[in-house]
């Protein structure tokens, strides 16, 4: 069986070792660099330079509370980007080697369709090369969306494709959007010294997320300096001497912002133009292309995974689509259980977030009980100084289902499979504490968040 995939990041990628697991004969077509948006200009540089300002953060400011006295301490951004490219080239590499030990034939260039069964690629090299395919997988991602902002063509307008090699740390940015990518890159640069302001159109950053858990992100980048405005929108951008000039308009009036760079983060948009999709029978609303559970579009042979869906656009949510899309071509039978799909944003306090929110269960007619156990009464969160967060449930009320999870505070992104795998086996509050956690540890406020359903948490006061 002959499978084409084209995109090699995180959905093509994973798709392309499996099918080859499988037994296909795969070849993995690449517009610009293995490892996608993901691994080159996203997840995971985005992550090498939040560790860097959170260490950074916690030396300036905690260093003589944890019995340390550090003198001249600054930073050496040179330094950190290398450190950045060094950890993606690494994994990159990695990735290469993965897809050269299952002898998946990698072709770089820019993929067409021709019809149902074959593509045509213009190699870098000037060449074009036309492969022929039994199935195909578009997994070709999705790119920053540049909203029509008078003056967003301005020179110091970036996206955060920009924002993660920049030559120096700016004195001053802005940042439209209040999203998971606007709220990370606001930790980092106000961590490093910038002055951040942070607009929103919305009434809360991080809108997706319960309101409880985000409260204390906006507590924390207020700390570090950060001002945020919502319900608030940007109305043009313009040019001046010193830099650019944000105009912004609000209930309570027009303000405007001086600052050196302007952050666009609000959104991103999928990558399927130029592909000839629509030309084959491919059925696409707006720039995303439409396909079913199993992620087959309206062509039986041609499947869609990953962000050019205009779903869910995160990385572990296209590797588990590729898997899905691969088995069903070859006949086997999986799926996707969307409940349980983690939300992480890794700033700090770091934010997780899995199934229903307590409104959200609400609306769907549930009789909802929480949980919260807040992490100043956790050991571990205390010891490394970061109990400025909690831990929430939200439960049916009737059978004492876990509905969702949600939290704020030290390693709540790996923390929350526990609520991920809660959801998927369907677990009970009864199941939650009676799981013995592990002492002391930042995951016992877990169990603890479990027994406070019931109003039973053992460390907090009456």
């Amino acid at each position: 069986m002959r499978v084409l995939v084209i995109g090699g990041g995180p959905g093509g990628y994973v798709a392309a070792i499996r099918a080859a697991q499988l037994g296909a004969d795969v070849t993995l077509v690449e517009k610009k660099y293995i490892g996608g948006t993901c691994l080159n200009v996203g997840c995971i540089p985005t992550k090498v330079l939040l560790h860097t300002a959170e260490l950074y953060r916690m030396l300036q400011n905690e260093s003589e509370g944890l019995g340390m006295k550090i003198e001249k301490l600054s930073i050496e951004w040179a330094k950190v980007q290398n450190r950045k490219k060094a950890v993606v080239n690494q994994l990159v590499g990695g990735v290469n080697m993965l897809l050269q030990s299952n002898k998946i034939k990698v072709v770089m260039g820019e993929a067409f369709f021709v019809n149902a069964n074959q593509i045509r690629v213009k190699a870098k090299a000037g060449k074009e090369i036309t492969i022929d395919f039994e199935y195909a997988i578009v997994a070709t991602g999705s790119t920053p969306l540049i909203v029509p902002i008078p003056g967003v063509e301005h020179d110091g307008v970036i996206t955060s494709d920009e924002a993660l090699s920049l030559d120096e740390i700016p004195e001053r940015m802005l940042i439209i959007g209040g999203g998971v990518i606007g709220s990370e890159f606001a930790s980092v640069y106000s961590s490093m010294g910038a002055k951040v302001t942070m607009v929103e159109a919305l009434p809360h950053i991080v809108a997706t997320m319960d309101p409880e858990v985000t409260g204390y992100l906006v507590e924390e980048l207020k700390h570090s300096g950060v001002d945020i405005y919502t319900d608030t929108k940007v109305e043009s951008i313009e040019k001046t001497k010193a830099g650019l000039k944000v105009n912004t308009l609000s209930k309570e009036g027009k303000k405007s912002f001086e600052v050196e760079k302007v952050l666009l983060s609000v959104g991103r948009k999928p990558v399927t133009k130029g592909l000839g999709l629509e030309k084959i029978g491919v059925k696409l609303e707006g720039e995303r292309i439409v396909t079913n559970k199993k992620f087959q579009t309206s062509m039986h042979n041609i499947y869609a995974v990953g962000d050019c869906r205009g779903k869910i656009m995160l990385a572990h949510v296209a590797s588990a689509e590729g898997i899905v899309a691969v088995e069903a071509i070859i006949g086997k039978t999986s799926k996707i259980d969307f409940r349980t799909i983690p939300y992480a944003v890794y700033t700090k306090p770091e934010l997780a977030s899995v199934g229903m929110t307590e409104e959200q269960a609400k609306q769907q007619g549930y009789q909802v009980k929480t949980g919260k156990f807040p992490l100043y009464a956790n050991g571990k969160s205390l010891i490394m100084g970061e109990s400025n967060g909690m831990v929430k449930y939200v439960v049916d009320g009737k059978t004492d289902e876990v509905l969702g999870l949600h939290m704020a505070g030290p390693r709540a992104t790996e923390l929350i499979v526990e609520g991920a795998l809660a959801l998927r086996l369907e677990a009970t509050v009864d199941e939650i504490i009676t799981t013995i956690h592990a002492h002391p540890t930042v995951g016992e406020s877990l169990h603890e968040a479990g027994h406070a359903v019931h109003n039973n948490a053992i460390h907090l006061p009456k």
